[in-house]
């Protein structure tokens, strides 16, 4: 008797025309990413920025440091939660994976060490 339902599951379950099957849903392809800024360094005028999850953290210090115009003798700290500062080899998308919320990741950023 199982022998039947199981043959005539099967039979349904190849009658049946396959359904299409729907492409994954597309991946943000850029992370929010939110600067503040900690102690001593200036403010930016624009905190969030979208930046690609392949990018390091080497490549946001250099971009702050850019836009604040920090000078290259100057220290300029990144810190995570406001607890650890990041390799600058890490990743922005495993970052944000792990430390990300409500859709952004948020990065300290300050010129004389504050956290960790």
């Amino acid at each position: 008797m199982a022998d039947t339902t199981e043959q005539s599951s099967q039979e349904a379950l190849e009658s049946r025309s396959p359904e299409p099957i729907s492409p994954p849903p597309t991946e943000k392809k850029k992370i929010d990413l939110l600067l503040k800024a900690a102690g001593d360094a200036p403010i930016m005028k624009k905190k969030k920025w979208a930046v690609e999850p392949s990018k390091k953290i080497g490549w946001v210090t250099e971009f702050i440091r850019k836009y604040i115009k920090c000078d290259p003798s100057d220290s300029l700290f990144l810190y995570v939660n406001q607890a650890f500062s990041p390799a600058p080899d890490q990743e922005i998308g495993t970052l944000f994976d792990c430390y990300g919320s409500d859709g952004k990741l948020i990065l300290h950023y300050c010129k004389s060490q504050a956290w960790g």
